[in-house]
C-alpha cells in the first residue's frame, strides 16, 4: 500500500512539472495574450516637460515568493514588512499587484479551471498557514520558478513576466520618456523570477536594479543587462544556497557564465544579515524576534527593512538623485522625444 501511495505521488509530481511550461507556450502561442497586449501600449505620448515632476523618484516592485496565491494575496508575514517599506520609501511608487508566477499577471483564484479549489486552499492557508494542502501552492509557482531559470522555456516565461511589470508600471504612472530607476525586490522564488524579467526590461530607458531577499537566483541572462543586483541571505537559510548548487553557471569553473562576467564586473553584492532561515521564526520578515545582541534592539524584520533602505540610500534613490542619474535621465529623456519606444516590451506582448 504504502509502495503505491509514492509511485502515485511521484506520477503526481512529474506530471505537474511536464505541465508548468505549458501557461507560458499557450500565451506565446498567442491563445491568452491579445487583452494584456493591447492594455501594455500607452494610448498617448505624455510631454516630458509637464509630466517630470508628477513622477515618483523611482518604482520598487515586489515579486512575492512561492508562497503567493495571487498579485494582492501573499502570506500573512509579509504584510508587516511591506508597510514598513512604503512608509519608509515615501518618495518611491511600491507597487505590489504582480503575480510573478503567471505570464499573464492572473493569480491562481483568478479565471482558472482550478479558482475554486485554489480558494479553499487560500482560507485553509490564512487559518492555519501551515496546512498540508498549501504545500501545493509552493509546489506550483516553485515549478514556474524553476521555468523562468531553464534556457529552453525561460525566456518566453520571462518576456510574458516582463511585460505584465510593464503593464502594471504604465498603470501606477510610469513614463519611459523620464527614465525613473525601476527597482525589482524578489523573494525567494521571486528573485530569479526578477532576473529574468530583466533581461526584457533593461531594454527600457530607465537604471534597473534588483534585490533578492533570499532567491534562488540561476546564471540567467538577465544579469548581463542589469544595473546591479543585491542578493541578502541568511545562513541558516539553505534553499538560497540551492541556487549555487543546482545552476552549473554559477560554479566558479565557468568564468564566462552571465553570474560569474557580472560577479567580475562588480555588479553583484552578497550580503549576509545573519543568522536569517527561510522560513518559520528568524525568517526575513519576522517582526516579533529579536535579534540577539542587536544595539538597536532590532527585530530579523526591522533588519531586513533596515538592509533594503540601506541599499537604496546608498544608490541615492532616497533623498535625490545623483549627478549621473540625473544625466541618464535627461539622456532618456531626448531620446523619447525623438522617437516613441520600441522595445520588445511593447511589440512581443
Amino acid at each position: 500500500m504504502i509502495t503505491y501511495l509514492f509511485l502515485g505521488v511521484f506520477l503526481l509530481l512529474f506530471v505537474t512539472a511536464a505541465l508548468a511550461p505549458l501557461e507560458s507556450l499557450g500565451w506565446w502561442a498567442g491563445w491568452t495574450r491579445e487583452a494584456s497586449a493591447k492594455e501594455a501600449r500607452p494610448k498617448a505620448k505624455p510631454s516630458v516637460a509637464a509630466h517630470r515632476a508628477d513622477e515618483p523618484d523611482f518604482y520598487l516592485i515586489y515579486l512575492s515568493g512561492i508562497g503567493a496565491i495571487s498579485g494582492d494575496s501573499f502570506p500573512e508575514e509579509e504584510y508587516p514588512f511591506l508597510q514598513g517599506l512604503k512608509a519608509r520609501l515615501s518618495t518611491a511608487k511600491v507597487i505590489t499587484d504582480v503575480y510573478p508566477y503567471s505570464v499573464t499577471n492572473n493569480g491562481l483564484t483568478g479565471q482558472r479551471f482550478f479558482a475554486g479549489l485554489w480558494k479553499r486552499i487560500e482560507k485553509m492557508r490564512w487559518k492555519n498557514p501551515n496546512s498540508m494542502l498549501a504545500l501545493f501552492v509552493n509546489l506550483r509557482n516553485a515549478l514556474q520558478m524553476f521555468v523562468s531559470a531553464d534556457r529552453r522555456y525561460g525566456p518566453i516565461y520571462n518576456l510574458g513576466i516582463a511585460n505584465e511589470i510593464y503593464r502594471v508600471l504604465l498603470q501606477h504612472g510610469y513614463r519611459p520618456e523620464n527614465g525613473r530607476p525601476i527597482v525589482l525586490l524578489g523573494w525567494s522564488g521571486g528573485g530569479q523570477i526578477a532576473i529574468g524579467a530583466a533581461n526584457y526590461l533593461a531594454d527600457l530607458p530607465s537604471p534597473l536594479y534588483v534585490i533578492s531577499l533570499g532567491g534562488m537566483l540561476s546564471d540567467d541572462p538577465g544579469l548581463e543587462k542589469l544595473t546591479h543586483l543585491w542578493h541578502l541571505y541568511g545562513v541558516a537559510d539553505p534553499l538560497q544556497a540551492l541556487g549555487a548548487v543546482l545552476y552549473a553557471g554559477r560554479w566558479p569553473i565557468f568564468p564566462h557564465s552571465p553570474w560569474n562576467n557580472a560577479m567580475a564586473e562588480g555588479r553583484i553584492d552578497i550580503i549576509c544579515l545573519g543568522h536569517y532561515r527561510h522560513n518559520n521564526e528568524r525568517n526575513y520578515f519576522d517582526m516579533k524576534t529579536s535579534l540577539p545582541n542587536d544595539a538597536r534592539g532590532r527585530t530579523y524584520g526591522e533588519k531586513t527593512l533596515d538592509a533594503v533602505v540601506h541599499i537604496l540610500e546608498d544608490q541615492k534613490l532616497i533623498g535625490g538623485a545623483s549627478e549621473e542619474e540625473e544625466q541618464r535621465q535627461r539622456s532618456a529623456a531626448a531620446t523619447m522625444q525623438e522617437a516613441p519606444p520600441s522595445s520588445s516590451l511593447q511589440t512581443a506582448a
